[in-house]
Protein backbone atom coordinates (compact mmCIF):
# COMPACT_ATOMS: atom_id res chain seq x y z
CA UNK A 1 0.00 0.00 0.00
CA UNK A 2 2.86 2.38 0.84
CA UNK A 3 4.49 1.59 -2.51
CA UNK A 4 1.22 2.27 -4.35
CA UNK A 5 0.70 5.60 -2.61
CA UNK A 6 4.31 6.67 -3.20
CA UNK A 7 4.27 5.61 -6.84
CA UNK A 8 1.03 7.51 -7.53
CA UNK A 9 2.39 10.64 -5.85
CA UNK A 10 5.66 10.55 -7.77
CA UNK A 11 4.33 9.73 -11.26
CA UNK A 12 3.19 13.34 -11.94
CA UNK A 13 6.87 14.32 -11.72
CA UNK A 14 8.24 11.90 -14.35
CA UNK A 15 5.34 9.98 -15.98
CA UNK A 16 2.08 11.85 -15.71
CA UNK A 17 0.29 9.38 -17.99
CA UNK A 18 0.72 6.68 -15.31
CA UNK A 19 -0.98 8.73 -12.59
CA UNK A 20 -4.28 7.25 -11.44
CA UNK A 21 -7.42 9.31 -11.77
CA UNK A 22 -9.44 10.11 -8.67
CA UNK A 23 -11.99 7.46 -9.67
CA UNK A 24 -9.38 4.80 -8.93
CA UNK A 25 -8.52 6.13 -5.47
CA UNK A 26 -10.27 5.79 -2.12
CA UNK A 27 -12.84 8.56 -1.79
CA UNK A 28 -13.94 9.56 1.70
CA UNK A 29 -15.53 12.84 2.71
CA UNK A 30 -13.10 15.10 4.55
CA UNK A 31 -14.32 16.71 7.76
CA UNK A 32 -12.78 20.13 8.30
CA UNK A 33 -14.41 20.39 11.72
CA UNK A 34 -16.39 18.05 14.04
CA UNK A 35 -19.72 19.29 12.73
CA UNK A 36 -18.77 18.22 9.22
CA UNK A 37 -18.15 14.66 10.39
CA UNK A 38 -21.55 14.37 12.07
CA UNK A 39 -23.16 15.77 8.93
CA UNK A 40 -22.47 12.38 7.35
CA UNK A 41 -25.17 10.87 9.57
CA UNK A 42 -28.52 11.02 7.81
CA UNK A 43 -32.02 10.02 8.85
CA UNK A 44 -33.86 7.24 6.99
CA UNK A 45 -36.46 8.17 4.40
CA UNK A 46 -39.51 6.55 6.01
CA UNK A 47 -41.60 7.09 2.89
CA UNK A 48 -39.96 4.01 1.33
CA UNK A 49 -41.77 1.77 3.82
CA UNK A 50 -44.70 1.81 1.39
CA UNK A 51 -42.50 0.44 -1.41
CA UNK A 52 -42.82 -3.37 -1.53
CA UNK A 53 -39.41 -3.72 -3.22
CA UNK A 54 -37.75 -2.52 -0.02
CA UNK A 55 -38.87 -5.60 1.89
CA UNK A 56 -37.58 -8.02 -0.73
CA UNK A 57 -34.18 -6.31 -0.72
CA UNK A 58 -34.17 -6.21 3.09
CA UNK A 59 -34.80 -9.95 3.35
CA UNK A 60 -32.09 -10.67 0.77
CA UNK A 61 -29.54 -8.51 2.60
CA UNK A 62 -30.51 -10.08 5.94
CA UNK A 63 -30.01 -13.61 4.59
CA UNK A 64 -26.70 -12.77 2.88
CA UNK A 65 -25.37 -10.91 5.93
CA UNK A 66 -26.37 -13.73 8.29
CA UNK A 67 -24.86 -16.42 6.06
CA UNK A 68 -21.65 -14.44 5.64
CA UNK A 69 -21.42 -13.97 9.41
CA UNK A 70 -21.97 -17.67 10.13
CA UNK A 71 -19.43 -18.68 7.48
CA UNK A 72 -16.94 -16.16 8.84
CA UNK A 73 -17.43 -17.54 12.35
CA UNK A 74 -16.84 -21.07 11.06
CA UNK A 75 -13.62 -20.00 9.35
CA UNK A 76 -12.51 -17.92 12.35
CA UNK A 77 -12.99 -20.86 14.71
CA UNK A 78 -10.64 -22.90 12.52
CA UNK A 79 -8.09 -20.08 12.39
CA UNK A 80 -8.22 -19.45 16.13
CA UNK A 81 -4.99 -20.83 17.68
CA UNK A 82 -6.90 -21.51 20.92
CA UNK A 83 -9.56 -23.52 18.99
CA UNK A 84 -12.49 -21.81 20.69
CA UNK A 85 -16.07 -21.88 19.38
CA UNK A 86 -17.83 -18.58 18.82
CA UNK A 87 -21.46 -18.30 20.07
CA UNK A 88 -23.41 -17.97 16.82
CA UNK A 89 -26.68 -16.80 18.40
CA UNK A 90 -24.93 -14.02 20.33
CA UNK A 91 -23.12 -12.92 17.16
CA UNK A 92 -26.34 -12.75 15.13
CA UNK A 93 -28.13 -10.82 17.89
CA UNK A 94 -25.27 -8.31 18.06
CA UNK A 95 -25.32 -8.02 14.28
CA UNK A 96 -29.06 -7.32 14.34
CA UNK A 97 -28.70 -4.54 16.93
CA UNK A 98 -25.75 -3.11 15.03
CA UNK A 99 -27.66 -3.09 11.76
CA UNK A 100 -30.59 -1.26 13.35
CA UNK A 101 -28.30 1.45 14.72
CA UNK A 102 -26.30 1.66 11.48
CA UNK A 103 -29.41 2.03 9.34
CA UNK A 104 -30.83 4.75 11.59
CA UNK A 105 -27.59 6.71 11.04
CA UNK A 106 -27.55 6.14 7.28
CA UNK A 107 -24.83 3.50 7.39
CA UNK A 108 -24.26 0.34 5.39
CA UNK A 109 -25.35 -3.13 6.58
CA UNK A 110 -23.01 -4.71 9.13
CA UNK A 111 -21.70 -8.24 8.92
CA UNK A 112 -18.74 -10.26 10.11
CA UNK A 113 -15.98 -10.39 7.48
CA UNK A 114 -13.31 -13.04 7.37
CA UNK A 115 -10.65 -10.62 6.06
CA UNK A 116 -10.81 -8.43 9.18
CA UNK A 117 -11.11 -11.48 11.43
CA UNK A 118 -8.08 -13.09 9.82
CA UNK A 119 -6.15 -9.82 10.11
CA UNK A 120 -6.90 -9.67 13.83
CA UNK A 121 -5.81 -13.28 14.37
CA UNK A 122 -2.65 -12.85 12.29
CA UNK A 123 -1.82 -9.75 14.34
CA UNK A 124 -2.07 -11.67 17.60
CA UNK A 125 -5.62 -10.75 18.66
CA UNK A 126 -7.09 -13.27 21.11
CA UNK A 127 -10.01 -11.53 22.85
CA UNK A 128 -13.02 -9.34 22.05
CA UNK A 129 -10.85 -6.30 22.79
CA UNK A 130 -9.13 -6.85 19.43
CA UNK A 131 -12.45 -6.51 17.58
CA UNK A 132 -13.44 -3.44 19.60
CA UNK A 133 -10.05 -1.80 19.10
CA UNK A 134 -10.28 -2.58 15.39
CA UNK A 135 -13.58 -0.70 15.23
CA UNK A 136 -12.13 2.25 17.17
CA UNK A 137 -9.23 2.45 14.70
CA UNK A 138 -11.62 2.43 11.74
CA UNK A 139 -13.74 5.18 13.31
CA UNK A 140 -10.68 7.26 14.14
CA UNK A 141 -9.24 6.81 10.65
CA UNK A 142 -12.43 7.95 8.94
CA UNK A 143 -12.92 10.85 11.35
CA UNK A 144 -9.38 12.27 11.42
CA UNK A 145 -7.33 10.78 8.55
CA UNK A 146 -9.72 10.84 5.58
CA UNK A 147 -7.49 13.23 3.66
CA UNK A 148 -4.60 10.76 3.86
CA UNK A 149 -6.71 7.67 3.20
CA UNK A 150 -7.88 9.23 -0.06
CA UNK A 151 -4.33 8.75 -1.43
CA UNK A 152 -4.74 4.96 -1.33
CA UNK A 153 -5.23 3.36 -4.79
CA UNK A 154 -8.15 0.93 -4.92
CA UNK A 155 -5.85 -1.53 -6.68
CA UNK A 156 -3.74 -1.74 -3.50
CA UNK A 157 -6.81 -2.67 -1.46
CA UNK A 158 -7.74 -5.25 -4.10
CA UNK A 159 -4.23 -6.73 -3.87
CA UNK A 160 -4.56 -7.05 -0.09
CA UNK A 161 -7.90 -8.79 -0.49
CA UNK A 162 -6.46 -11.15 -3.10
CA UNK A 163 -3.50 -11.98 -0.88
CA UNK A 164 -5.73 -12.60 2.14
CA UNK A 165 -8.11 -14.66 0.04
CA UNK A 166 -5.22 -16.75 -1.25
CA UNK A 167 -4.09 -17.49 2.30
CA UNK A 168 -7.63 -18.52 3.23
CA UNK A 169 -8.12 -20.71 0.13
CA UNK A 170 -4.64 -21.70 -0.92
CA UNK A 171 -4.02 -24.82 -3.08
CA UNK A 172 -3.11 -26.85 0.01
CA UNK A 173 -6.69 -26.44 1.22
CA UNK A 174 -8.06 -27.92 -2.02
CA UNK A 175 -5.63 -30.82 -1.70
CA UNK A 176 -6.75 -31.36 1.90
CA UNK A 177 -10.41 -31.55 0.90
CA UNK A 178 -9.57 -33.84 -2.01
CA UNK A 179 -7.88 -36.26 0.37
CA UNK A 180 -11.00 -36.28 2.54
CA UNK A 181 -12.97 -37.80 -0.33
CA UNK A 182 -15.47 -36.72 -2.96
CA UNK A 183 -18.21 -36.25 -0.35
CA UNK A 184 -16.15 -33.34 1.04
CA UNK A 185 -14.37 -32.15 -2.09
CA UNK A 186 -17.29 -31.86 -4.53
CA UNK A 187 -19.59 -29.71 -2.32
CA UNK A 188 -16.59 -27.50 -1.53
CA UNK A 189 -15.64 -26.93 -5.18
CA UNK A 190 -19.22 -26.67 -6.45
CA UNK A 191 -20.02 -24.02 -3.84
CA UNK A 192 -16.98 -21.94 -4.83
CA UNK A 193 -17.77 -22.17 -8.55
CA UNK A 194 -21.45 -21.37 -7.96
CA UNK A 195 -20.55 -18.27 -5.91
CA UNK A 196 -18.13 -17.05 -8.61
CA UNK A 197 -20.63 -17.51 -11.46
CA UNK A 198 -23.75 -16.26 -9.61
CA UNK A 199 -23.61 -14.44 -6.28
CA UNK A 200 -23.06 -15.23 -2.62
CA UNK A 201 -26.69 -16.08 -1.78
CA UNK A 202 -27.34 -18.30 -4.82
CA UNK A 203 -23.91 -19.94 -4.57
CA UNK A 204 -24.34 -20.84 -0.92
CA UNK A 205 -27.86 -22.12 -1.59
CA UNK A 206 -26.52 -24.40 -4.31
CA UNK A 207 -23.75 -25.55 -1.99
CA UNK A 208 -26.25 -26.33 0.78
CA UNK A 209 -28.36 -28.43 -1.59
CA UNK A 210 -25.31 -30.34 -2.84
CA UNK A 211 -24.07 -30.87 0.71
CA UNK A 212 -27.50 -32.08 1.80
CA UNK A 213 -27.52 -34.62 -1.02
CA UNK A 214 -24.19 -36.04 0.13
CA UNK A 215 -25.35 -36.11 3.76
CA UNK A 216 -28.51 -38.02 2.81
CA UNK A 217 -26.43 -40.42 0.72
CA UNK A 218 -23.99 -41.00 3.58
CA UNK A 219 -26.76 -41.58 6.10
CA UNK A 220 -28.50 -43.86 3.62
CA UNK A 221 -25.56 -46.26 3.58
CA UNK A 222 -24.46 -45.83 7.22
CA UNK A 223 -27.82 -46.36 8.91
CA UNK A 224 -28.04 -50.12 8.19
CA UNK A 225 -25.26 -52.69 7.99
CA UNK A 226 -25.51 -56.36 7.02
CA UNK A 227 -22.77 -58.69 8.29
CA UNK A 228 -22.55 -62.27 7.02
CA UNK A 229 -20.67 -65.10 8.70
CA UNK A 230 -21.32 -68.35 6.85
CA UNK A 231 -25.04 -69.04 7.38
CA UNK A 232 -25.51 -66.38 10.05
CA UNK A 233 -26.48 -62.80 9.21
CA UNK A 234 -26.47 -59.78 11.53
CA UNK A 235 -28.61 -56.82 10.44
CA UNK A 236 -27.44 -53.78 12.42
CA UNK A 237 -29.37 -50.53 12.73
CA UNK A 238 -26.52 -48.14 13.51
CA UNK A 239 -28.50 -44.93 13.92
CA UNK A 240 -31.92 -43.43 13.30
CA UNK A 241 -33.53 -45.26 10.39
CA UNK A 242 -35.99 -43.38 8.19
CA UNK A 243 -38.11 -44.26 5.17
CA UNK A 244 -35.13 -43.30 2.98
CA UNK A 245 -33.41 -46.51 4.13
CA UNK A 246 -36.30 -48.75 3.12
CA UNK A 247 -34.84 -49.60 -0.29
CA UNK A 248 -31.47 -50.47 1.24
CA UNK A 249 -33.15 -52.68 3.86
CA UNK A 250 -35.11 -54.56 1.19
CA UNK A 251 -31.87 -55.07 -0.75
CA UNK A 252 -30.19 -56.58 2.30
CA UNK A 253 -33.18 -58.85 3.04
CA UNK A 254 -33.15 -60.22 -0.50
CA UNK A 255 -29.52 -61.31 -0.06
CA UNK A 256 -30.32 -63.47 2.97
CA UNK A 257 -30.23 -67.15 1.99
CA UNK A 258 -32.74 -69.78 2.99
CA UNK A 259 -32.09 -72.05 6.00
CA UNK A 260 -29.93 -69.42 7.73
CA UNK A 261 -30.09 -67.51 11.01
CA UNK A 262 -30.58 -63.76 11.24
CA UNK A 263 -30.11 -61.36 14.15
CA UNK A 264 -31.79 -57.97 13.75
CA UNK A 265 -30.04 -55.68 16.24
CA UNK A 266 -31.69 -52.28 16.73
CA UNK A 267 -30.16 -51.42 20.11
CA UNK A 268 -28.12 -48.52 18.71
CA UNK A 269 -31.08 -46.86 16.97
CA UNK A 270 -33.10 -44.21 18.75
CA UNK A 271 -35.84 -43.99 16.15
CA UNK A 272 -37.06 -46.40 13.50
CA UNK A 273 -39.58 -45.28 10.91
CA UNK A 274 -42.93 -47.06 10.65
CA UNK A 275 -42.16 -48.14 7.05
CA UNK A 276 -38.99 -49.88 8.26
CA UNK A 277 -40.90 -51.75 10.95
CA UNK A 278 -43.49 -52.85 8.39
CA UNK A 279 -40.73 -54.18 6.12
CA UNK A 280 -39.25 -56.15 9.04
CA UNK A 281 -42.69 -57.53 9.90
CA UNK A 282 -43.18 -58.67 6.31
CA UNK A 283 -39.81 -60.40 6.45
CA UNK A 284 -40.70 -62.11 9.74
CA UNK A 285 -43.89 -63.49 8.21
CA UNK A 286 -42.04 -65.06 5.28
CA UNK A 287 -38.90 -66.14 7.15
CA UNK A 288 -40.41 -69.34 8.54
CA UNK A 289 -41.45 -70.49 5.06
CA UNK A 290 -37.82 -70.18 3.94
CA UNK A 291 -36.44 -71.95 7.01
CA UNK A 292 -34.88 -68.76 8.36
CA UNK A 293 -34.47 -68.32 12.11
CA UNK A 294 -34.78 -64.69 13.14
CA UNK A 295 -33.91 -63.00 16.42
CA UNK A 296 -35.01 -59.38 16.89
CA UNK A 297 -33.35 -57.22 19.53
CA UNK A 298 -35.13 -54.03 20.62
CA UNK A 299 -36.74 -53.23 17.31
CA UNK A 300 -40.15 -52.41 18.67
CA UNK A 301 -40.84 -49.59 21.04
CA UNK A 302 -38.72 -47.11 19.04
CA UNK A 303 -41.79 -45.71 17.31
CA UNK A 304 -45.55 -46.29 17.47
CA UNK A 305 -45.42 -50.10 17.39
CA UNK A 306 -46.05 -52.22 20.51
CA UNK A 307 -43.05 -52.77 22.77
CA UNK A 308 -41.25 -56.14 22.76
CA UNK A 309 -37.75 -56.86 23.98
CA UNK A 310 -37.03 -59.63 21.49
CA UNK A 311 -38.82 -62.02 19.17
CA UNK A 312 -37.51 -65.39 18.02
CA UNK A 313 -39.18 -67.09 15.07
CA UNK A 314 -38.22 -70.68 14.31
Amino acid sequence: MLWGIGFNLLTPLFAAELTLANDFLVHLSIAQQPADFFANFIQPDWSFLSNPKVYGIAVTIAIIASLETLLSLEATDKLDPLKRLAPTNKELKAQGVGNIISSLLGGLPITAVIVRSAANINSGGKTRVACFFHGVLLLGSVAFFSAYLNFIPLACLAAILLHTGYKLAKPALFIEFYKKGMSQFLPFVITIVAILFTDLLIGISIGLVIGLIFVIKANYHAAITLIQQDKHYTLLFNKDVTFLNKALLRKFILTIQAHSTVTIDARQAKFIDHDIVETINDFLQTAEDNGITVEVLELYGKESMPTHESIIIQ
